[in-house]
């Protein structure tokens, strides 16, 4: 397929035919097509800071390793567990390196929030915070099935394949989590769940 007549109804496993193939401009589609997902899911992981290293490693990662991607038309759930992998070991090398006082953590995730979305209006900014500090409460894993599933809307099937683990160890963390975070923001104060 000439490169001259890709749109967006490509496939992934078309681009990454040609990717293959070194076509780079097939790469940047790819990019183009999962770069908010990417960041999106590394935000609620990880938080703000580093947010743009950590993308560019999961695509330097990607880039690297299509030639050992075996299955090209599972590319979006590689992607994933490439996404999760980094995010994961962000959280490791951070624990090791940085013991954090966790208002001072939540500053910092208010301050970027501020920063980074000033039009918004005090009330969105009121939720998304209750909701990131909801998604602080919760592990690492707990934490990853809920972002997974319901915040990027990825079947619990596909999670699982993403995660390395069974179904059922899926839908049972994202059932835990989710009553989790409902706790906590009732407890805030938020009555319509």
């Amino acid at each position: 397929m000439p490169a001259n007549v890709l749109t967006d109804d490509c496939s992934d496993s078309d681009l990454v035919a040609q990717c293959l193939k070194g076509d780079r401009t097939c790469f940047r589609y790819l990019y183009q097509r999962y770069q908010h997902k990417v960041r999106s899911t590394l935000y609620q992981l990880c938080g703000p800071s580093l947010l743009d290293d950590l993308a560019q490693e999961v695509f330097l990662r990607v880039w690297k390793g299509l030639p050992k991607l075996k299955h090209q038309e599972n590319f979006s759930t590689w992607l994933y567990r490439i996404t999760w992998n980094v995010a994961s070991d962000q959280r490791q090398a951070f624990a090791k390196q940085h013991s954090f006082d966790s208002q001072l953590k939540n500053q910092e995730v208010m301050d970027g929030i501020i920063i980074k979305d000033n039009t918004s209006d005090l009330m969105q900014l009121h939720y998304e915070d209750l909701v990131q500090r909801g998604l602080d409460q919760l592990s690492f894993e707990h934490r990853s099935v809920l972002v997974l599933h319901d915040l990027e809307d990825i079947p619990q099937k596909e999670v699982a394949q993403i995660l390395g683990l069974p179904a059922g160890t899926v839908k049972s963390r994202v059932f835990y989590a989710r009553n989790a975070v409902r706790q906590f923001l009732q407890k805030e104060g938020v009555s319509e769940l």
